[in-house]
């Protein structure tokens, strides 16, 4: 009986991650993939390893952006990294994030990149407690079976 709770819980969240904008139909391809048959934690391990390589990425473009000379092209080469990332797992507002700061390095505006990393950490920070919640849903579940 907790199983199916925890089921409509997930359910539920997943849902609101896409009312949210969080996520785009991206995702629901990755849960296709799981459900054909690959490994029961697909979804899980691709999540992960693209929330751990977005957070190297936004650090990245952190130190990139804190230097007394910035080099664009980098910043560039990383948000471009991350954009593509993002749209593997359907992290939709980090992937707008990633669309919208492009004019800001293309026009070598340092304070608007600034401004544009700022909304790219919080959209990426709030994916990622999104995601996290889902797991600990998906571990509790998996507990229960």
């Amino acid at each position: 009986m907790a199983a199916v709770v925890l089921k409509n819980q997930l359910n539920a969240h997943v849902a609101s991650m896409f009312t949210a904008g969080f996520l785009d139909n991206q995702f629901k391809e990755l849960q296709m993939l799981q459900d054909d048959g690959s490994s029961p934690g697909f979804v899980r391990e691709v999540v992960g390893l693209f929330l751990d390589d977005a957070e190297r990425i936004v650090g990245e473009i952190a130190v990139l952006l804190d230097q007394p000379v910035v080099d664009f092209d980098k910043v560039d080469a990383c948000v471009h990294q991350l954009k593509g990332s993002s749209s593997s797992v359907g992290a939709q507002r980090v992937k707008l994030s990633c669309s919208q700061f492009r004019s800001y390095y293309e026009e070598k505006n340092r304070d608007g990149c600034i401004m544009a990393l700022a909304v790219l950490r919080n959209e990426f920070y709030d994916t990622r407690s999104n995601f996290q919640i889902m797991f600990q849903l998906e571990q509790q579940i998996e507990a229960c079976s």
